[in-house]
This record gives structure tokens, C-alpha cells and sequence, in this order.
């Protein structure tokens, strides 16, 4: 049986290092690499964007998720949120595991932000279980956000085995963090930093990360290690910095 497990989750900019400044992907790449996560949640991954194609010279030539995922990640999801002329953006999930089933649920609050839940089912090597995952990122507005959080909490309590493995991972762009309290309230889940520091992980922005915006919340584990990846080199690739935990089966 596998003993522990590497998540990773990270806004990764749409590719973009911090003010839009250059491209940062094969950076990205190269500290993926180093991090080595089994499972990794991106949100603002870009599927399409002919203008980028067209402008950058080192622009890959498949999508985000695809080129990240090369050797490394033989199994990918990737959700389609956002839909716009040149080309369309959303959440991922990469994983060395059978991604056995998926869906993405559009939760969109209104028509100005579209945002889905990516929920993935995936067979880990001896585990009793399938491991569920959901890769989310919440919207900006308070309201929206709480339904958002009603959504995940509804779609986990229909669809997710209450003895399987959970892990809730990504940008909660909560301010006010109310996630804690309605997913732990609500469904029984802790989040991983909190173990360690107390609270939630600074994650925003990246070169001096001040506020708690990126989580990784977690069911049916515990939490042997986590670490805030921040700082040069995290601080040229994106705006947020990465989260990732070892965890093990509870």
C-alpha cells in the first residue's frame, strides 16, 4: 500500500510570471519537477489562447495542462470554466495515479465570473478506497463565494463515500475565511497548514505572501508535512505562491 501521498495545488496565472511580465511556464516545469507531487491541483490553466501563440516564441504548442504534464503525469483532468474569442481557461488535476472518473460542475455565481469544480476519482496503487479530489477556485465576491461553498459541500455529501479519501484543493479567495468553518462544520474536513501553524498558509502574493488564500483541506488523512513554496525562484513564475502536504492515511 502506498503509505503517504505529495499533493501540490497552485494558481499557476494563466502561465504568466507576476504583472504579466513574461512567460513562465517551462520555469513552472522545472520546479514542478523538484516539488515531485502526485497529485496536482492548478487553477487559471489555459487550455487555448491563439493570441498567446501567436505572440510568445516559447509558447507550447499543446495546452498548459498537456505540456505540464509530459512524462511526469500520465493522467490529467482539466475543467473548462471560462470561454472568451481566443481561446478558454479553468482548473486541472494532474496525477502519476488511473484518473478512473471525473466531472466539472459549473458553480458560477453570474455571468461575469465562471467558475466550475473539478471532481476527480482516482486509484491509488492498494488503497481499499478510490481517492476523491475536487480542485476549485472560488469566486471574488462574498456572496458568491458562500454559494460556492454550499455547492462543494452538497456535491461531496452526493457523491463522495463518507469512509473514501478526500482532498479539497485551491484558490478559496477567502478573505473572510468562512471556508474552514463550513467545510470542517460541514463535512468533517481540516485543513492541512492548520495542523502545523495554527492557521492557514500565507500563499498571496508570492514574493512576500501576506494573505491565506490558497488551502488544501483534507478527509480520512494525516498530515506528515507541509511546505509554502515562496520566494525567488516561486516569485518569478506566478502571483501566488504553492502549497503542498505529504499526507498520510489516517
Amino acid at each position: 500500500m502506498t503509505e503517504s501521498l505529495n499533493v501540490t495545488t497552485y494558481n499557476i496565472h494563466k502561465g504568466f510570471s507576476h504583472f504579466n511580465l513574461r512567460v513562465a511556464l517551462h520555469d513552472l516545469k522545472e520546479q514542478l519537477r523538484l516539488v515531485r507531487p502526485d497529485v496536482l491541483f492548478l487553477q487559471e490553466v489555459l487550455g487555448s489562447h491563439e493570441g498567446h501563440a501567436a505572440r510568445h516564441l516559447n509558447w507550447p504548442p499543446q495546452s498548459q495542462y498537456e505540456f505540464l504534464a509530459t512524462e511526469a503525469y500520465p493522467e490529467f483532468a482539466y475543467g473548462k470554466n471560462a470561454v472568451y474569442p481566443e481561446g478558454h481557461h479553468g482548473n486541472a488535476i494532474l496525477s502519476r495515479y488511473p484518473i478512473v472518473a471525473w466531472e466539472n460542475e459549473d458553480v458560477s455565481a453570474h455571468r461575469f465570473e465562471n467558475r466550475g469544480i473539478l471532481h476527480c476519482e482516482i486509484a491509488v496503487p492498494h488503497w481499499p478506497e478510490n481517492l476523491h479530489c475536487v480542485n476549485v477556485h472560488l469566486g471574488l465576491f462574498a456572496q458568491g463565494r458562500r454559494k460556492q461553498l454550499l455547492a462543494i459541500r452538497d456535491r461531496i455529501r452526493r457523491m463522495v463515500p463518507e469512509n473514501a479519501p478526500l482532498i479539497i484543493a485551491g484558490d478559496f479567495n477567502d478573505w473572510r475565511s468562512e471556508a474552514c468553518s463550513i467545510l470542517a462544520r460541514e463535512l468533517g474536513l481540516s485543513e492541512a497548514f492548520t495542523h502545523g501553524l495554527g492557521s492557514p498558509a500565507r500563499s498571496f502574493p508570492s514574493h512576500r505572501p501576506m494573505f491565506r488564500l490558497d488551502r488544501i483541506y483534507i478527509r480520512g488523512f494525516k498530515v506528515e508535512h507541509t511546505e509554502v513554496h515562496h520566494g525567488f525562484p516561486w516569485s518569478k513564475i506566478s502571483d501566488h505562491a504553492a502549497l503542498s502536504a505529504t499526507l498520510a492515511r489516517a
